[in-house]
């Protein structure tokens, strides 16, 4: 057993979703969203850099030594899997390990609205999940790739930096792909993938330009494409995909993805005041002939009408869906707000409204 296995231990009896080890600091967890200090010593550069190399593959502590940072998965049978990053900074050697359930929980189990499990059953197109860092993204996505495992019968590919949730082939056939480890980027991948009988293709993150393109092509010819991105809206998300791209390709794309386009999905994790553990909350956008029309014309910014009166489809703003956590009195008001879009809306539930400088 490795000697750092005692805090994924510790992790996992906390309930913790990261571990922080940082050299000249003692060991931190994050729970329910915030960092708690563990009652331990201050962690020498040496010391440490000697817990996390007795876990790394070889070829990472290469990578890391050479650029400075590196990500991997690791694994410990019968707990848990965790993405690990290592990273340098001033005073030395750092890592933060993020916990990956060994379960997948179903969409039911993770209260998600129904409409997200109907994504699963797809013929083709494209699924967007976006939202910041530790929303939740990975787990959301998890539930409706096992749902399309359970329900479907076809190849489903995911391209992933770590691998995260391992799913086991029950009715398709699925395959994982880590980049570093089985390919080398998430482009190189999707190349491939298009020779690799694919039906449904995860993409752990659309990150640049080669790789928005090619999972928006994979959509256009028949494939049915996850993927995810670092934005706080529905609307903005279309207006990234279609930004990213040199203004001359900028109509193109605007058309291409306007008929592959099927869903997105922005949410955001919130502290339970109820009870211990944590809620989300999601904007979601369906791709009706209306909002593929809007995404066509450039009118991104009618996108959040169309969603106020495509309720019947689905549809949901996020400040709506914090508006009923927050009135079923599962979160504080003070989160709602500072978390909302619209923030006059969540201003009279405060006891004590702030002067928000950013408001002005």
């Amino acid at each position: 057993m490795a000697k750092i296995d005692a805090f994924f231990k510790l992790m996992n009896d906390q309930g913790a979703s990261d571990l922080h080890l940082v050299s000249g600091q003692p060991p931190a967890l994050r729970l329910r969203g915030d960092i708690e200090r563990i009652k331990y010593k201050i962690l020498e550069n040496d010391s440490l850099k000697a817990m996390l190399y007795e876990i790394a593959p070889e070829d990472k502590i290469k990578v890391f030594e050479e650029t400075g940072d590196v990500d991997f998965g690791y694994e410990i049978p019968g707990l848990a899997r965790y993405r690990a990053n290592f990273f340098m900074q001033k005073y030395g050697c750092a890592a933060v390990f993020r916990e990956i359930p060994s379960t997948i929980l179903t969409a039911e189990q993770l209260g998600l609205p129904p409409v997200l499990s109907k994504l699963a059953g797809l013929p083709r197109g494209l699924a967007v999940v976006t939202g910041p860092t530790g929303s939740g993204k990975s787990t959301t996505l998890a539930a409706i790739i096992d749902e399309a495992n359970k329900t479907r019968k076809d190849h489903i590919l995911t391209v992933e930096d770590p691998v995260e949730f391992v799913h086991v082939s029950q009715n398709c056939i699925v395959n994982h792909r880590e980049v570093g480890s089985h390919t080398k980027s998430f482009s190189a991948a999707l190349k491939g993938a298009l020779r690799e009988d694919p039906d449904i293709i995860l993409v752990g993150e659309m990150r640049d330009l080669e790789t928005i393109a090619l999972a928006v092509e994979a959509a256009s010819t028949g494939h049915l494409v996850f993927g995810t991105l670092h934005t706080s809206s529905a609307a903005k998300t279309v207006d990234r995909i279609i930004e990213v791209f040199p203004s001359s390709e900028q109509d193109q794309i605007r058309s291409t993805l306007a008929d592959g386009i099927r869903a997105v999905v922005a949410q955001n994790l919130f502290k339970r005041i109820d009870k211990k553990g944590r809620c989300a909350a999601q904007e979601i956008l369906i791709a009706t002939p209306a909002v593929r029309n809007l995404v066509r014309e450039n009118k991104t910014y009618q996108i959040n009408s169309a969603m106020q009166t495509g309720k019947k489809y689905g549809m949901q703003l996020l400040d709506d869906a914090i508006m009923i956590l927050l009135e079923k009195g599962w979160i504080s008001a003070e989160e709602a707000y500072m978390k909302s879009n619209e923030k006059a809306k969540f201003r009279p539930f405060l006891k004590t409204p702030p002067s928000d400088f950013t408001d002005a």
